[in-house]
């Protein structure tokens, strides 16, 4: 069986990050036939009134500018659309997600694309797939009360409606960096293909 994965790294680091090195190690460890590349350091464009516009106009009715608008948004879903499982890495800035991930979070939620409205409320569209997010932080742990990343990016995913959504962190980095690494990268080792 083929596999493709979506690896997106969010450090805006491109030496010496951690995140980066793990989605490395993870994307490797996959073996995948297929590897598509995202690398959120070329800023995103945040929401915009005319995009909003735009995404809420229905498809046939959308003029070259709506269109235009929603392209870069229309190719990252299209990524997420092809790929089996996507590997993201996450440093924890500010206790929360970089920004250029929350600006593709935000790109990213399109209804009627990776999620839609139902009776008994939204339905995530992306089914079916796989997330194995490798975190860094220097001095959150994960999960703890000052983490506002981790619990964020499950909910976000299982939105879109991945919910077999797994974590390897090397976190508080700046307590013990020797520890962290070894942790992440026996969780590496632990991953099915």
């Amino acid at each position: 069986m083929t596999q493709t994965v979506l690896h997106i790294d969010a450090s805006a680091r491109t030496n010496g990050s951690t995140s980066r090195d793990l989605t490395a190690k993870i994307v490797a460890r996959l073996n995948a036939d297929t590897v598509i590349r995202r690398d959120l350091t070329s800023a995103l464009p945040q929401l915009t009134e005319d995009w909003i516009g735009a995404n809420f106009t229905p498809a046939d009715d959308r003029d070259a500018v709506q269109r235009d608008l929603l392209a870069l948004s229309d190719q990252l879903v299209d990524e997420a659309i092809a790929a089996d499982t996507l590997v993201i890495g996450v440093p924890i800035y500010n206790f929360a997600v970089p920004a250029s991930l929350k600006a593709w979070i935000d790109l990213m939620a399109r209804v009627g694309r990776t999620f839609a409205y139902s009776e008994t409320g939204p339905e995530g569209l992306l089914k079916g797939k796989r997330a194995i997010i490798a975190v860094a932080s220097g001095g959150t742990q994960v999960g703890s009360d000052i983490d506002f990343a981790t619990d964020y990016l499950r909910h976000m995913l299982g939105f879109f409606g991945i919910t077999d959504v797994q974590f390897v962190a090397a976190d508080a980095l700046m307590a013990d960096a020797d520890a962290a690494m070894a942790r992440a990268n026996s969780a590496i080792e632990a991953l099915a293909a």
